[in-house]
């Protein structure tokens, strides 16, 4: 028996990078996945990449779960209303939800003052990174509150405590990933009353399809990167964090993290999981302990 055999699974923003990883990984550890976005194979979003929900969908089932591809604008109430929906309709449950969307690669202007940003760039990054995971919320969570130990997983960059202390590149990136953290918070008030549970949950630096094709490398040869970014040695594969939700996701205790604000890095240190490569990345003391000190590369003791 996989660990998640009968749980039922919304990776909301799942075509691609981290929401991709998580599906597979809910896949692979048996869950049915409704994965969601905009690009279908008829149809792409402001992205204008390649990769689609159909594709994030076959990979869950090739893995061992069931994927179900739902094209869906979070930012349109009415849209993610016929989601869930159509979740209960066919499911009659949802079990795991995971608030993964943001597509806003391409909108922050980094280390330039609120002055000098645009603001119609920087108000649609934070209408993507918070309102589509309000949106969500609202209508799913009802569905989810039915059963007792539902999860809520609100994927964001950074933990808590590195984020408090350091200004991320924006104003807008920052109060958008600040944002997430708080929202986990929330909801773990909200839904403490139900016995669900709500944790927000950062990757490091992670190899997502447009960080590989910045670097002009593959996932095979992406150590070539180290190259141009030295640091880019503590970097880790979409799949990484998914482990780490399929592994909250499977825990009978998880109300232990509820509220919580944790790295891909230290779940897998309490669970035991792996990246592809046999490693655990932790990410984000490198980046307190090497990167941000100023020291050479060298990720000896953080894999």
């Amino acid at each position: 028996m996989k660990p998640l055999n009968g749980k039922v699974a919304l990776v909301a923003g799942a075509t691609r990078g981290a929401g991709r990883g998580i599906a597979i990984e809910l896949g692979a550890a048996g869950a049915t996945v409704y994965v969601t976005g905009r690009t279908t194979r008829t149809q792409c979003s402001e992205y204008n990449r390649p990769e689609t929900i159909e594709e994030t969908a076959e990979l869950v089932s090739n893995a061992g779960g069931r994927g179900i591809a739902v094209q869906v604008d979070h930012l349109d109430p009415d849209q993610v209303q016929a989601l869930i929906a159509r979740i209960e309709n066919e499911q009659g449950k949802l079990d795991i939800l995971v608030n993964d969307v943001w597509g806003a690669e391409y909108l922050a202007e980094w280390e330039v003052p609120v002055w000098e940003h645009s603001l119609e760039r920087g108000f649609r990054m934070l209408r993507l990174a918070i309102d589509t995971h309000i949106i969500t919320s609202h209508f799913a969570l009802p569905l989810l509150i039915r059963n007792k130990n539902g999860l809520v997983i609100e994927i964001t960059d950074g933990t808590a405590e590195y984020n408090d202390k350091n200004y991320r590149l924006s104003l807008f990136y920052d109060l958008a990933k600040a944002s997430v953290i708080r929202m986990a918070q929330s909801l773990a008030h909200e839904l403490s009353p139900y016995n669900c549970t709500a944790v927000a949950v950062t990757p490091g630096w992670m190899r997502s399809e447009i960080m590989l094709d910045h670097f002009g490398v593959k996932e095979a040869n992406w150590r070539d990167a180290t190259m141009k970014e030295p640091h880019f040695v503590i970097s880790e594969s979409p799949r990484f964090v998914g482990r780490a939700i399929a592994a909250l996701s499977g825990d009978l205790e998880v109300a232990r993290w509820n509220g919580h604000s944790i790295s891909s890095g230290k779940l897998a240190q309490v669970y035991g999981f792996c990246d592809l490569d046999g490693s655990q990345p932790d990410c984000w003391r490198y980046l307190v302990e090497v990167q941000d000190a100023g020291k050479p590369a060298n990720a000896s003791g953080y894999r």
